[in-house]
C-alpha cells in the first residue's frame, strides 16, 4: 500500500563510539548551574583526571596539557560550564563530535559516515554560534564554507562545496558562515524552514515517494520517535490521502487498527511539504546525487494536480477514490488531542499554518524537541542511553536549563559533559 510508512520500523542507529562495558563507582553531588539543579559526577579521581575525561568526551581527542591544566583550575575553582566550554575550544569538537552526532539526521540510512552536507553544516554552526536550536527547523538559513576559502560555490545540484571542506581538512570551528538559504536555493524567504528544506534533507526524504518520509524522519531526528509510538486509531481520517487502501487486501480492519493510527495523524502534517520536490533525472541519475530542490511557487501549476500541489500528492489517486485530495500546503496537527498530547505541544501556537515554516516551528517548540536533544547529546557525551534515576533527572534538569538558556546546545554538552565525566 503506497504511503504506509506507519509499518515501517526505523533503523537502530549505530553509534561509532563502544560502551564502557562497566561503570566507575561514583557518587553525585547536586550543584547549582545558572539557578538550575543538576547533577554532577564525583568521582575518586582527582581533578586532572576528571579534566581528561571531561574534555576526552566532549572533544574526543586528548587535550594539550596546557589546556588539561586549565580545565582542571576550572573545576577545582566550581566552574564546571566553563570547563566544558574551554574542552568545546578545541577544533575537533566542531569537526568530529558535532559531524557525527548531526550526519545520521540527513539520510535514510542513519549513517554517521557520510559526506559533510548544508544539513550537518548547518547544524554544526548553528551549534558553534549558539542559535537558538529552535531555528534549525524553521530558519531561513544554511551554513557554508568561508568565502575565504578555495573551495567549490555551493551548489544547488550536488555536494561538491561540502565534500571540499571536508576533503581539505577545513576547521570547521572557523571555517563557516552562516546565510540565507533562500539567497542560494531560489526558494523564497517564507518557503525556507532550516535544514527541512535543505539539499540534503530534499535528497533524503522528498526523494520519489509521497513526502511522508520529512515528516516521519523529521520525528526520528528532532523528536526521537518514530510513528509506531504515535499511532492513535480515535483521530478523524479526514485527511487521510487516496492512495490509502481503507481494506488492504480485502480487509478493512488493517486499515482501522493500523494504517488509519498512522496516516490520521501523518497526513494532515505531510500536506506543509505539498509544494516541493526533489527533482533529478531517474534514469540517468538513479540515486538522485544531481538533483536539487524543487518548490511550486505563486503562479506556478503543475500539469498532474492543475494546482501548485506536486503530483506525488495525487499518485495512486484510484486506490480509494473518495480520499483526500490535497489541493493546498495547509497543514493541521491531529496529534493535539489524543495520547499524542504527551509530546507537549506549545499551547501558544495554533496547531495549524500552511508550509513548512510554520510546521518547523509546530515542532521545535514542543517540549519532545527539547528533550531530544538532551537525549541525543547525553548518548554522544555519556556513549550510553540514559539507564538510572539519576541519569533521567539529570535529562530533566537539563532540558529545563536547555529552554532557559536560548536553546543554546553548547550549554547542553557543557552540562551533561560535567555530569558524565566521573564514569
Amino acid at each position: 500500500m503506497k504511503g504506509q510508512l506507519c509499518t515501517q520500523k526505523s533503523r537502530h542507529f549505530s553509534s561509532s563510539f563502544s560502551e564502557h562495558s562497566q561503570r566507575c563507582s561514583r557518587v553525585f553531588k547536586l550543584v547549582a548551574l545558572g539557578g538550575v539543579a543538576v547533577f554532577s559526577a564525583i568521582s575518586s579521581a582527582g581533578t586532572l583526571e576528571q579534566a581528561k575525561q571531561l574534555h576526552d568526551r566532549i572533544a574526543g581527542v586528548p587535550a594539550s596539557e596546557q589546556t588539561l591544566n586549565n580545565i582542571a583550575a576550572l573545576l577545582s575553582d566550581s566552574k564546571p560550564i566553563e570547563a566544558a566550554y574551554l574542552a568545546m575550544e578545541n577544533p575537533a569538537f566542531y569537526s568530529t563530535t558535532l559531524k557525527l552526532f548531526a550526519t545520521p539526521w540527513t539520510n535514510i540510512d542513519q549513517d554517521s559516515f557520510a559526506p559533510l552536507n548544508d544539513y550537518s553544516a548547518t547544524v554544526i554552526g548553528a551549534v558553534r554560534d549558539d542559535v537558538d536550536f529552535r531555528q534549525l527547523l524553521q530558519a531561513d538559513m544554511v551554513y557554508v564554507g568561508d568565502n575565504s576559502l578555495n573551495l567549490p560555490a555551493y551548489s544547488t545540484s550536488n555536494n561538491q562545496h561540502y565534500q571540499a571542506l571536508e576533503d581539505q581538512f577545513i576547521d570547521l570551528k572557523d571555517g563557516l558562515e552562516r546565510t540565507s538559504q533562500s539567497s542560494l536555493n531560489g526558494l523564497p524567504s517564507d518557503a525556507t524552514a532550516g535544514v527541512l528544506t535543505s539539499r540534503a534533507a530534499a535528497k533524503a526524504f522528498f526523494y520519489l515517494g509521497t513526502n511522508r518520509a520529512m515528516v516521519r524522519f523529521t520525528l526520528m531526528n528532532h523528536l526521537c520517535t518514530d510513528l509506531e509510538p504515535l499511532k492513535d486509531n480515535t483521530r478523524s481520517p479526514d485527511r487521510i490521502r487516496q492512495d490509502v487502501s481503507r481494506s488492504p487486501g480485502g480487509d478493512s480492519r488493517l486499515f482501522i487498527n493500523n494504517c488509519l493510527a498512522c496516516h490520521s495523524g501523518m497526513d494532515p502534517l505531510a500536506q506543509a511539504f505539498a509544494f516541493y520536490q526533489y527533482d533529478f533525472n531517474v534514469e540517468a541519475d538513479p540515486d538522485g546525487d544531481s538533483g536539487a530542490i524543487a518548490y511550486n511557487q505563486n503562479g506556478q501549476v503543475d500539469p498532474d494536480t492543475g494546482t501548485r500541489v506536486q503530483g506525488k500528492y495525487h499518485i495512486n489517486s484510484t486506490s480509494f477514490p473518495y480520499g483526500y485530495v490535497t489541493e493546498d500546503d495547509e497543514w493541521n496537527n491531529y496529534w493535539r488531542e489524543g495520547v499524542n498530547q504527551k509530546l507537549g505541544w506549545d499551547q501558544s501556537l495554533d496547531g495549524k499554518g500552511f508550509g513548512a515554516k510554520s510546521l518547523g516551528e509546530e515542532f521545535a517548540n514542543s517540549q519532545t524537541f527539547a528533550q531530544c536533544q538532551v537525549k541525543k547529546v547525553f548518548k554522544t557525551v555519556c556513549l550510553r542511553d540514559a539507564e538510572s534515576n539519576d541519569d533521567l533527572s539529570q535529562i530533566a534538569a537539563t532540558t529545563e536549563s536547555f529552554k532557559q538558556n536560548s536553546y543554546q546546545l553548547k550549554r547542553v554538552f557543557a552540562e551533561v559533559g560535567n555530569y558524565c565525566m566521573g564514569e
